[in-house]
């Protein structure tokens, strides 16, 4: 049942509703949601802007880095078995800060796991969850479909949107809003967003070195902004690198050998010369985070939710762990009843506050340079290197493992 033509009615479906959830948004974590509804009995829609790109993986792609929580949840909704490219293990995270003594290396193995993640690529993920959203059972798609306004509604809001068949208006018992961080329906359900801009533009390419990727991933702090380097099947990196706004303009413009200069400048020597780099993109980095997670039968998740800054690879990590806990509360019952929405948004609370501390307080140090500052690190990252105690909360924050853990994420679907 693709597309809205499949589904045209004069009035509302059945009890005078289109759907029981309607999610809009087809990105990641819109898409995980729809996975993990399968089999709930629930009249689920989703509203897509577009299908994603297909085509062979070339050396230019978005990366992403996934935590073992999110693995686990990605196999248990089927997901994984379907990535073109198995994700590249990450067995060590490698930190530094450029002009300190200390650096940390948090290996897995010592800490009892094979791995604290993996990279993949985000297209190739993009069409690992397209194959299994194909295959939920009663899913209606509306795509190509734009939002033309939602209108809220504690008896049940309304969408309307415009596709191929024209504009019709749809009813649904709870909305969910995975619409991104520029979320249309955030806004229309009168859900303030606290934003704060740290001035950095991340940018982003494939990048070689005369050292194969050994399952290493560095992060390396300057005064600059983050610089890091993910391991990919391939041979090859991810390579991120923090630009202060005014000058991402000069960098991105850069040939290869003046960037490939430049990154090496910005992160040494640890994975030896760089020998290639990609298509560079820019990503200005802006933290958005909804004051409230829920209106009358209606929930924001994903980048709706928060979009944070990557520096932790986290904002992906955090939507499905969203998507799955809303999911595991969408049992029986009224889906969009105000007390189960109220369970979700206390049941997110605690991981949410940790994710977006984390994140927030590692871009804030980093871009410190005051010499207290400095020698504390140094000292925190040794001591953090050498104490499996002090490493093992760091790293089951890292691998996804914090506060409520929704059931799939832990590796018993």
């Amino acid at each position: 049942m693709h597309g809205a033509g499949a589904y045209h009615h004069a009035m509302h479906g059945e009890n005078g509703f289109d759907h029981d959830i309607l999610i809009l948004g087809g990105g990641l974590v819109g898409s995980a949601l729809a996975c993990a509804l399968d089999g709930s009995g629930w009249r689920v829609g989703q509203v897509e802007a577009s299908a994603p790109a297909a085509g062979a993986p070339g050396f230019d792609e978005r990366k992403l880095a996934l935590a073992a929580a999110s693995l686990n949840a990605l196999a248990a909704l089927d997901v994984l078995p379907r990535l073109a490219t198995a994700p590249a293990p990450i067995r060590r995270i490698h930190v530094s800060r450029a002009g300190d003594f200390g650096s940390v290396r948090l290996e897995a193995g010592e800490l009892g796991h094979e791995a604290f993640g993996g990279v993949v690529l985000a297209r190739e993920l993009g069409q690992a969850l397209e194959s299994r959203v194909a295959q939920v059972q009663g899913l209606v798609r509306h795509r190509p479909a734009t939002v033309l306004a939602v209108t809220p509604d504690p008896e049940g809001p309304r969408v309307r949107i415009r596709g191929g068949d024209g504009e019709r208006e749809l009813r649904t018992r709870l909305l969910v809003a995975a619409d991104g961080s520029r979320s249309l329906a955030r806004s229309a359900l009168g859900i303030g967003a606290d934003e704060h801009d740290y001035g950095q533009t991340l940018v982003v390419c494939s990048l070689a070195t005369e050292r194969a990727p050994d399952g290493t991933a560095f992060e390396r702090f300057t005064d600059e902004g983050p610089v890091a380097l993910l391991p990919m099947a391939g041979g090859h990196y991810g390579a991120i690198c923090g630009v202060a706004r005014e000058r991402a303009d000069a960098v991105l413009a850069m040939d290869d050998a003046a960037y490939a200069d430049y990154f090496q400048q910005r992160f040494g020597w640890r994975a030896g010369r760089v020998r290639r780099v990609g298509r560079r993109s820019g990503y200005p980095i802006v933290r958005v985070v909804a004051q409230r997670l829920v209106a009358p039968r209606a929930v924001v998740v994903g980048n709706a939710a928060q979009s944070i800054h990557p520096i932790g690879a986290q904002g992906f990590n955090l939507g499905l762990r969203d998507a799955l806990a809303l999911a595991q509360r969408l049992e029986g019952g009224d889906p969009g009843e105000a007390g189960r929405l109220a369970d979700y948004a206390a049941s997110r609370r605690e991981d949410r506050e940790r994710t977006l501390a984390f994140s927030d307080g590692l871009a804030r140090a980093t871009a410190n340079d005051s010499f207290p500052m400095h020698v504390a690190r140094s000292l925190g990252l040794l001591a953090l290197g050498h104490l499996l105690g002090l490493a093992a909360p760091l790293a089951s924050g890292a691998m996804g493992y914090r506060g409520d853990v929704p059931l799939l994420s832990r590796g018993r679907a």
